[in-house]
Formats: structure tokens, sequence, C-alpha cells
């Protein structure tokens, strides 16, 4: 009996290991900081952000969830699998979005307008838009709420012609074009997400993908 119990003892002391050892390296594997372009000379005229997001990230730049929804960062002439970013402090910040999924809806009408944007605005494939004309147009957002910034970016309709099936993808493929700016403020670190439930097969949409550093979610740091 004494030694069954050992047994007993040592393989849950193993189980616990190996899930405290699972846990472990999904929280601390987080993708390198990626510094926003500067603009002008010297970065006088702000900083340039260029992202895509894609319905699934694929096999070059996920191999263990290559079907994950993720964002990606444009740096040095490729596209990188990385969502924490640096900005410079009291700028001006455009961003570029080049979006190739599909449409996923929005829970809140309330999120379907720009906010904390310059002039509360976003440019939606050339055209300046105050909101969304839809909720239910919505893909996913850029949210960094901690600087007040909330812009919903719509997604591709399924009808489209040559869509992108894994990342990176090309802007010969079916796509949106979503460019906005805004000011930073001084420095910190502020957390950011997208706040569509675009994650397929997780509980209300929001796990998996959504809550991972890395894909759908990071950190803005302003130095």
């Amino acid at each position: 009996m004494g030694k069954r119990l050992v047994v007993i003892c040592a393989a849950v002391a193993l189980v616990v290991a190996l899930i405290a050892l699972y846990i472990s390296s999904w929280v601390t594997v987080v993708p390198p900081s990626v510094d926003a372009a500067s603009v002008g000379p010297g970065g006088s005229g702000g900083a340039q952000l260029t992202l895509q997001t894609v319905a699934a990230v694929g096999p070059r730049l996920s191999s263990s969830r290559p079907h994950w929804v993720s964002y990606l960062v444009y740096r040095n002439g490729k596209w990188e699998r990385s969502t924490n970013f640096t900005l410079p402090a009291n700028s001006l910040v455009r961003v570029t979005v080049y979006n190739y999924d599909g449409e996923s809806g929005l829970r809140n009408p309330y999120f379907s307008q720009p906010q904390g944007t310059t002039g509360g605005t976003e440019v939606v494939d050339g055209k300046t838009v105050r909101a969304l004309d839809s909720p239910d147009y919505a893909s996913h957002t850029f949210a960094i709420p901690g600087l007040g910034i909330f812009v919903p970016i719509p997604g591709v309709k399924d009808d489209a012609k040559n869509p992108c099936d894994t990342a990176p993808c090309a802007l010969s493929n079916a796509h949106r074009t979503v460019t906005f700016s805004f000011r930073t403020g001084g420095k910190g670190r502020f957390r950011w997400q997208c706040f569509v439930p675009c994650a397929a097969g997780t509980i209300t949409g929001f796990g998996g993908a959504m809550q991972t550093i890395g894909y759908m979610d990071g950190f803005v740091k302003v130095v």
C-alpha cells in the first residue's frame, strides 16, 4: 500500500510539473518589441506603424498555432509576428492596417466609431469615415484603452476574389486598408488588443489568440 501511494504521489507531482512548465512557457515566451518607423529628419514628423491582420497566421510565422488569427507588424522589409510596439512620446503616430480577414461583428455598436484618433476619424479604402456603416462589418479593432484609442477595422466580404489563406498576405490578395493617426502623451506602458470576439472555437470567442500576446493583443511602450 505504501509503495503504491508513493507511485501515485510521484505521478501527480509529474503532472503538476508538466502543467507548470506548459503555463510558464505560454506566459514567458513574449515576442520582441518593434520600434515604429521614424518619419521626417530625426523623427520630427512622428512615427509610422504598419500592421497586417490575418485569419490564419500560417506555419511560417507560427509553427505551434498556424490556424490562429493574428496581427503582424512590418519591419525592415518583412512581416513579423509581434504585437509589442515602441512609440515616441508626445508625437504623432500614423498607423496603416491591411486587413485580410472577414467580418465578425462588434457586440457593442458604440465601438463602430473611431475614438481618440486625429479628427475622430479613420480612412477606410481611401474614404474618411466617422463610423462603420454597420457594427456587423467589423473584423478587428486596434484599441489602446489607456490612451483612449479605439479604431474598428472593417472586414473583407465573403465573396471577395483572391482571398488570403495564410500569412503573410500580399497586396494582391483581397483586403481592406485602414489608416488613422493619434498623438501619444508622456512615457508609459499600455496594453492594447482587439475587442472583436474572433477566436473561433473558444468560449465567447475571446480565448486563444485573443488573450495571447503575439497574436491579437500586446503592449505599447511610449518612450
